[in-house]
């Protein structure tokens, strides 16, 4: 646990440490204006494409689980499609991408609160209508 909390700590403090926890500057990007936030995604993905590469050469098992590493590929279909538009519309509205958000509100941005209580109600009702969804289905398949 120690080690998920300093890596929480140093993704958070890069955040703020480079302004992206700011909302102003993920619009400024979003609106092609500066493009700060685009080396920082690209320095985070060099980083983790080297990690993702090394990493499993090194280490037979993932050092809090315990499992043993391996891929796991996700359909891409229509769901990832209404979902990915969905987040870049929110994303575009308020500025604010779930990681960036808290790491705001840790440099004092309160009104980050209204965004994260966005966040929790917009999963809580995809959750509540995937499982009411599956229940449909299920019971659909049993009257067959």
């Amino acid at each position: 646990m120690p080690l998920i909390l300093l890596g929480g700590l140093i993704f958070g403090f890069g955040l703020g440490f480079s302004h992206m926890a700011r909302p102003e500057v993920v619009l400024d990007f979003l609106q092609f204006e500066d493009f700060g936030l685009l080396f920082v995604m690209f320095g985070a993905a060099i980083v983790s494409g080297i990690a993702f590469a090394l990493v499993p050469r090194i280490r037979d098992s993932a050092p809090l689980t315990g499992d043993a590493y391996e891929r796991r590929l996700k359909p891409f279909d229509r769901n990832v499609l209404v979902g990915g538009a969905i987040f870049g519309v929110g994303w575009g509205l308020s500025g604010i991408c779930p990681g960036a958000a808290y790491a705001s509100l840790g440099t004092g941005n309160v009104a980050i609160l209204w965004a994260l209580a966005g966040m929790f109600l917009g999963a809580y009702v995809q959750g509540y209508w995937r499982s009411r969804t599956a229940e449909t289905d299920a019971a659909a398949s049993a009257a067959d």
